[in-house]
């Protein structure tokens, strides 16, 4: 039987070591830490959910329906509530509710005249001549004028990337839209027409997609997922080598204190880029993992806090709120928990999940968790109206939460494809190599474990 090592239980790798047990083929999984998961981590206190990390999945393809019904989730699926539909920015220290559809957009208080305006020029410009690499802050100016990118865009990107727009690459961090304006010439036309070709490959847009979560939180799944690899799961073993001999590839690791080795057809490497670069690789071609050190990682805290309903005075019936780095709040937005899922907080109380740091203030993330959380508070204060005390407190630190797909980054997928092509048989996959959504990150796990089993069909016939 060919033999698999993925290296990371993160989503990604959980993912891809299922997928290829599904597939007939032995895999072994390793994890350093004494858990999966990685930075899915769904805490049960007091009667409150905290995500520690990410706090929704969004049904994007029929392949994660697909894995939730092979793992037996369906009974524990937990959609978000209608209101989840609200999304709120914050402009002039206000909370505005964004437009969700076309007509609303223009009576919206949200912007102005000039930038409604510049909406409905955008189908009338032209499409990028890539002279050079493109951030997504001069995309937006180009395309929608700089009041979009001021309160809208920045405060997204702060949302998804915890980065600066003035840093991120358009081709790299949001391929998406790159390639719509490349191939419709307007994102607008690309959003009318591109929905026959999404409805034909069983997709469904990013903005149309339901929320998901479980009912115990996100590490619902990652816990089933182990449970259905077994044995196959070693935590606490902590990867030092990869060495390619006698067509085979070796892995050195230590668990529990002792240094092991095993020998495989395949190796998939799905852990965090500063992780890689430790790894010692030895391959004929002399190549090596040190280039991913440069990669760039934005620190993040996440800071649960409850408080009771009636203290609340603003709505907090929505998806949350994001805010823009005009508005000089030190927070970059907060997830309004409770209103977006059920089993949040206990009855007649709120949960509401605020994020601080990444690019925009990143000492702040580092903060004391008192102090953090006074600092949070006071925000909430001004933006929600409440007028009592928080009555939980709970405080995670993520040092490097986020890869940013900054201008260069193609230099790092360059190096992925080289490795791949000159080394067979190794693979490297996670959000440094997909982007930081779950979603994506669990489709590209699929998409993986059918280019591996691929690959070593092709060995198979080969080798007869």
């Amino acid at each position: 039987m060919k033999s698999i090592a993925v290296i990371g239980a993160g989503i990604f790798g959980l993912t891809s070591a299922f997928q290829l047990k599904q597939k007939g083929y032995q895999v072994d999984l390793y994890e350093e830490s004494n858990r999966s998961g990685g930075v899915i981590q769904s805490v049960y206190k007091d009667g409150y959910l905290s995500e520690l990390g990410p706090n929704t999945l969004l049904n994007t393809n029929i392949k994660l329906i697909n894995l939730i019904k092979a793992l037996g989730l369906e009974p524990h699926l937990c959609p978000a509530r209608d209101v989840g539909e609200a999304r709120f920015l914050v402009r002039g220290g206000k909370m505005i509710q964004m437009p969700s559809k076309p007509l609303a957009f223009f009576s919206s208080s949200l912007f102005s005249w000039n930038a409604k305006f510049n909406l409905i020029l955008e189908m009338l410009r032209p499409k990028w001549k890539n002279e050079y690499e493109e951030t997504i802050a001069h995309f937006v100016r180009r395309r929608f004028g700089k009041e979009f990118l001021t309160y809208a865009i920045d405060a997204l990107v702060a949302g998804i990337f915890a980065g600066d727009p003035e840093r991120l690459s358009v081709p790299h961090g949001f391929p998406k839209l790159y390639r719509a304006e490349q191939k419709y010439g307007s994102l607008l036309r690309a959003q009318i027409l591109g929905a026959r070709e999404r409805k034909r490959k069983g997709e469904t847009s990013k903005q149309e997609a339901r929320v998901l979560s479980f009912d115990r939180g996100l590490q619902t799944l990652t816990d089933a997922i182990s449970a259905k690899l077994g044995d196959n799961l070693h935590c606490q073993a902590k990867l030092q080598k990869i060495r390619y001999q006698n067509s085979l590839w070796e892995i050195c690791y230590s668990e529990k204190g002792e240094l092991k080795k095993k020998e495989y057809e395949v190796v998939l490497v799905a852990i965090p880029a500063y992780e890689l670069e430790k790894l010692e690789f030895e391959h004929p071609s002399g190549l090596s993992l040190k280039l991913f050190g440069e990669i760039n990682y934005s620190p993040v805290a996440s800071v649960i806090l409850g408080y009771k309903e009636e203290d609340v005075r603003n709505t907090t019936k929505g998806f949350g709120m994001l805010i823009p780095g005009i508005e000089h709040f030190n927070i970059l937005g907060t997830l309004f928990s409770s209103s977006l899922f059920e089993g949040r907080a206990p009855s007649g109380y709120i949960t509401l999940s605020t994020y601080v740091g990444g690019l925009r203030q990143p000492n702040l993330a580092r903060l004391p968790s008192e102090e953090l959380t006074k600092m949070v508070h006071e925000d909430l204060c001004k933006l929600l109206y409440i007028q009592g005390n928080p009555v939980f407190k709970y405080t995670y630190y993520h040092e490097r939460a986020i890869p940013q797909y900054e201008i260069g980054y193609g230099k790092f997928k360059d190096h992925i494809a080289n490795l791949q092509h000159t080394c067979p048989g190794f693979y490297i996959g996670g959000n440094c190599v997909k982007g930081p959504a779950l979603s994506d990150n669990i489709i590209f796990a699929h998409e993986m474990a059918d280019n591996i089993a691929a690959y070593l069909e092709d060995t198979s016939v080969s080798a007869k």
